[in-house]
């Protein structure tokens, strides 16, 4: 075993600030980061002027509070930039595609739109709409179910505003036309444990899918394997559930996050 890292104090609680401010849904005043930090108050003054300094954390003096500043922005910016989701998930999906011998892919979600960045298509099987770039309806597919069932239900609310918000792919009306069927049905998602889909983007196809979640619990993406819904009886799906919720456990933990138990 190597030797223990050493701990730089003044780096460490630099780091400590910024990440409770970025799981905080508002600016907080100095005195509640010092407390949930358990901080000297003035240790916390003199790392926020340095933050400050550097654009990280912006001061409200007005409402005495301390917020992300333009350069956590410019970070986070960068990281989008640099794909490290769909870097990372590329050669899990490729692995969860040798083993199943069925199509993955990985989506995030874009307004009320699923946008997907990854697709591995199995040898044999024919080819999807889910190619990388494109856009569906999140309510529609079961990897924009599985990140919708993981949101809290008012953000969920707030994106389906009314009738007007579902639209479905066919002549066939899916199931969900309106609120309430996506509320109970993503009741159901959670009580399972992840979600489905039955052939409403492509008749004939099914999906399982299951949520990838950041540090906080929240949805930054979803694993989803599709195929033709005659080869895999519905009874199958639960194990086929239990695989791919192995794959986004491990990509959540490779990008830092909190693994689904």
């Amino acid at each position: 075993m190597g030797a223990p890292k050493p701990k730089v104090p003044a780096a460490d609680n630099t780091l400590r600030i910024l990440r409770l401010l970025s799981s905080r849904r508002g600016p907080q005043p100095a005195s509640a980061i010092a407390t949930a930090l358990e901080l000297p108050r003035s240790t916390v003054y003199q790392l926020l002027a340095v933050l400050e300094d550097h654009g990280l954390v912006m001061h409200l003096k007005e409402e005495k509070r301390y917020g992300l500043g333009l350069g956590a922005f410019e970070l986070s910016s960068a990281y989008s930039r640099q794909e490290p989701i769909s870097r990372l998930g590329r050669p899990l999906l490729a692995g969860l595609v040798d083993a199943l011998g069925e199509s993955a892919h990985l989506a995030v979600l874009h307004g009320r739109d699923v946008l997907y960045i990854v697709e591995e298509r199995a040898k044999g099987r024919p080819s999807l709409v889910t190619d990388v770039g494109v856009r569906l309806p999140s309510h529609l597919t079961a990897s924009g179910r599985a990140i919708l069932a993981a949101l809290p239900k008012p953000q969920v609310r707030a994106l389906y505003p009314n009738a007007a918000a579902f639209v479905s792919r066919h002549e066939t009306t899916s199931p969900i036309s309106g609120y309430s069927a996506l509320s109970r049905h993503l009741d159901d998602v959670r009580t399972r444990g992840f979600a489905t889909e039955h052939g409403e983007v492509t008749p004939g196809f099914g999906s399982v899918a299951a949520a990838v979640t950041d540090h906080l619990g929240w949805p930054t993406a979803a694993i989803a394997v599709t195929f033709i819904e005659d080869r895999v009886p519905a009874e199958e799906w639960p194990a086929l559930a239990a695989r791919i919720q192995k794959v986004a456990n491990e990509l959540t933990t490779r990008l830092y996050g909190r693994a689904k138990t």
